[in-house]
């Protein structure tokens, strides 16, 4: 069985692009049912039958107490692996196919108020080349709702500046379009203007990165991420705020204004629309939630 989870983590990185993340977490989904198959006799993946494959599924729930997502997220991991092996002609049919679960309920993503953003993008100090770099980050961030994984690693030559776009290679390497905005575009003129050289401070090995730090090299997640929690809470924001929160806060204010479903999926880098169906939940919700406070019968 060893092996053919091999391969299957070599397919999904050849053949769809999947990223170191997408494949750590496919490999330990299915080291999981591996061993749960051993510990029922079954050694060859020829052997599995729904049994198993549910049986699993309700030993993660019961006996390991995973939420009901992780649950569905290692079903999902067994279902790809066996479709694989079907396609590949090792089995004659998906056990997992007939293996279903209820639709778990999804967490809907915490979202930022406009006047949280604006306080959060108000927060660095634009007197110190650090701090321009910040209020740049920021604001390319909200205004384009890229991965902190694509923000980091944004290369100088994936900058338009004379048009006011980014070309940002996302996941499963596949390249979208995404425009600045004339407020994120110039806060990253001037830090390109006036800061990064300062940061890189002349010297000799140059990054290609466009965000960089006083050690030369290009800002990390881990950075940025830290960056974050301390400009929220310098302006008092309560709620946990993230990169990630701001890539909610950008989508579900664009739909909020009337955008269409499509063009933020499209700007997302979103291969499904359902992912990008999440955020009209969170409208709704809001809708709510006036009703319910303003309403004199709500």
């Amino acid at each position: 069985m060893d092996e053919w989870v091999d391969r299957f983590l070599a397919h999904k990185k050849v053949e769809d692009g999947a990223g170191a993340n997408t494949l750590d977490a496919y490999g330990h989904d299915l080291a999981r049912f591996v061993d749960w198959c051993r510990k029922k006799k079954v050694e060859t993946v020829d052997k599995i039958t729904p049994a198993e494959v549910l049986g699993f599924v309700v030993f993660r729930r019961r006996d390991d107490g995973v939420s009901s997502r992780t649950a569905a997220r290692n079903l999902v991991a067994v279902r790809n692996f066996l479709k694989f092996l079907h396609e590949e002609g090792v089995i004659p049919t998906n056990p997992a196919e007939l293996v279903d679960m209820q639709k778990t309920e999804r967490p809907l993503p915490k979202v930022l108020t406009m006047e949280d953003v604006e306080a959060l993008l108000d927060a660095p100090d634009t007197a110190k080349p650090a701090g321009l770099r910040d209020k740049a980050m920021l604001e390319v961030l909200y205004a384009t709702g890229l991965r902190v994984s694509e923000l980091v690693n944004l290369p100088r030559g994936s900058l338009n500046l004379e048009v006011g776009y980014l070309r940002v290679l996302g996941k499963g390497r596949k390249e979208r379009i995404v425009p600045l905005g004339e407020v994120a575009l110039d806060w990253l003129l001037r830090y390109l203007d006036q800061a990064r050289a300062k940061l890189l401070k002349k010297r000799l090995t140059d990054t290609d990165a466009v965000f960089v730090t006083n050690r030369g090299g290009p800002m990390t997640r881990q950075h940025f991420y830290l960056l974050v929690k301390r400009y929220a809470k310098q302006v008092g924001i309560k709620q946990s705020v993230s990169p990630h929160v701001l890539r909610h806060s950008f989508a579900t204010h664009l739909l909020e204004r009337g955008a269409d479903l499509r063009s933020v999926q499209e700007m997302l880098g979103h291969s499904d629309l359902s992912t990008t169906e999440i955020y009209t939940h969170i409208n709704r919700e809001r809708l709510k939630n006036v009703h319910r406070k303003h309403h004199p019968r709500g």
